[in-house]
């Protein structure tokens, strides 16, 4: 049952990417991302004052890196967001599981036969996703929220290579956000800030606070849930952020754009049950 707080993370995901693409209409894709970072920070000092957590680390390279890669990965996924249909984009950002599972094989991992199937089902799904779905004003699009996906992988492998060495998770996201809201702030400084309003305050504040929370939720369920569950449930985003695109900017794919997006969903469920260890599995 705790896996199922993968279901209420995925909601807040795509209450997030509805947020930013109302954000948009009135700020660059550097201003929502610095506030999707800085709301979070904030959230996260609040959580390691109140459960005591020192921000002390003998890691704090792979906390850097994971920081870069990861707001690199998270301003191609809300450009993304902005240029595409909101269900496209989450898509394309979750080929990172694929990814994800080639960083494995490159470090170390034995490509079974199972995870290359996988591979090459998300492969042909991404293929069917962009050809029928693109104008040639959204390829540049496509490609950076394929590229947000590659690089969201190398995120993840930080991640993981954190949990490896015992590194806290609150910690994890604390210098996440440190790091993204730092980047933000240093471009910003040679760009230009646009002041809020109410209607587009409640949507950058929406932007963070959704973010947040929806982390919150998805280590709940990855770290008390099964994983392979957890990573299946995770893909329930698409479904929302369909169903919110559908609702609020009238989004519609042809059916071959569909059947590109189950291939993807399940060729990252593949991906996570083949590049697992015979001892993680159950």
């Amino acid at each position: 049952m705790q896996s199922l707080w993968m279901i209420v993370a995925s909601f807040l995901f795509a209450c997030m990417g509805v947020c930013v693409k109302f954000a948009a209409q009135t700020h660059s894709v550097v201003e929502i991302t610095f506030w999707r970072s800085f709301i979070a920070l904030v959230m996260m000092f609040v959580l390691v004052r109140l459960r005591g957590v020192t921000l002390a680390t003998p890691h704090w390279r792979w906390h850097v890196t994971r920081g870069v890669v990861g707001y690199t990965a998270l301003f191609g996924y809300f450009y993304a967001i902005v240029l595409l249909p909101l269900a496209t984009a989450v898509t394309l950002n979750y080929t990172s599981a694929i990814f994800l599972a080639l960083y494995l094989a490159l470090a170390g991992l034995r490509l079974r036969p199972g995870m290359l199937g996988a591979l090459a089902l998300g492969l042909l799904g991404v293929a069917l996703l962009l050809r029928p779905s693109f104008h040639a004003d959204q390829l540049w699009g496509a490609l950076v929220g394929l590229g947000s996906g590659v690089v969201a992988a190398m995120a993840y492998f930080s991640v993981r290579e954190l949990g490896r060495r015992g590194e806290s998770e609150i910690r994890t996201v604390f210098y996440f956000s440190f790091v993204a809201t730092l980047c933000s702030l240093i471009w910003l400084a040679f760009g230009e800030l646009h002041a809020a309003t109410l209607h587009s305050g409640l949507a950058l504040l929406g932007v963070g606070v959704f973010a947040a929370l929806a982390q919150l939720a998805m280590t709940r369920a990855y770290s008390r849930g099964k994983t392979l569950m957890s990573a299946a449930l995770a893909y329930s985003t698409v479904i929302f952020s369909s169903l919110a695109g559908l609702l609020f900017w009238g989004d519609r794919l042809p059916w071959i754009a569909w059947l590109g997006i189950a291939l993807i969903i399940l060729s990252g469920i593949g991906a996570t049950h083949f590049s697992r260890t015979p001892a993680a599995r159950g």
